[in-house]
């Protein structure tokens, strides 16, 4: 999977301006975030571990997504399409993020945790028919 690093969107534009700084994501020099998946264990009913490697800001680790199937319908095109929801917890000095921008009266704003949350649809590949 790849995400473009500009799509990072909290709601809030000027966060969202000095997330994508130098400070944070570095957009211009680290355009993208990957994932790239190794195993997927089964835990539950519709839930999985899907394991694998971020790269963010440059650095590559080894992450653990926790992965919810949301369900499956068709398209108006005759394929099959999955919905997933999937979250992990990083450390953002993990990936060289090491911003600290002290509060007054002591603290950071930042926190070094840093909570992911994907909506991921998915295409059935090879189950479309022709388009009407």
């Amino acid at each position: 999977m790849t995400i473009d690093a500009s799509s990072i969107d909290t709601g809030i534009p000027e966060r969202d301006a000095h997330l994508r700084s130098a400070d944070f994501l570095e957009v211009e020099k680290f355009p993208t975030l990957t994932f790239k998946s190794t195993n997927v264990a089964k835990k539950a009913d519709d839930r999985y571990e899907v394991t694998g490697d971020l790269t963010l800001h440059g650095v590559t680790r080894g992450v653990d997504l926790a992965l919810d199937l949301n369900g499956f319908t068709k398209d108006p095109y005759g394929g099959t399409r999955a919905g997933f929801t999937a979250t992990t917890e990083i450390d953002r000095k993990d990936f060289g993020i090491n911003t600290n921008l002290p509060m007054d009266g002591g603290g950071a704003v930042v926190g070094d945790k840093v909570q992911i949350s994907l909506e991921i649809e998915a295409i059935l590949q090879g189950a479309r028919t022709e388009m009407p």
